[in-house]
């Protein structure tokens, strides 16, 4: 039975924090990157009708995907060293993916209860 002294969990508890960190920072520089305008703090384009916040969205998603595979491919060149950083915007683009993916379904499923109202 090991004894873990005040000493070592303090230790133990900066490692941790110190990860946490520097993940944290890997996210900002991952979406400051991307020139996410979320992540800039900046809002979204108002006025316009529905058709342009989908085309603007899309558009941020493709983005996004766009420098994923970027980083991906430099970090298969060799020239990012910082798989965190890869890995981090792959995330994002996955995520981002998703979300479109469900905003797509919900589309349809609400197309498809308008025309049924018709009937």
């Amino acid at each position: 039975m090991s004894t873990v002294g005040p000493t070592s969990s303090v230790h133990q508890i900066m490692a941790l924090r110190n990860d946490v960190m520097s993940r944290s920072q890997a996210l900002q520089d991952v979406r400051t990157a991307t020139g996410n305008p979320a992540a800039d703090g900046g809002s979204p384009v108002v006025g316009g009708g529905f058709a342009d916040a989908l085309t603007g969205a899309l558009q941020t998603v493709s983005g996004v995907q766009k420098r994923s595979g970027d980083m991906q491919a430099a970090y298969e060149r060799g020239e990012v060293t910082d798989i965190a950083k890869v890995m981090l915007a792959r995330q994002e683009a996955g995520v981002a993916f998703e979300a479109t993916l469900q905003v797509r379904n919900k589309l349809l499923s609400a197309y498809q209860e308008i025309m049924r109202m018709g009937s």
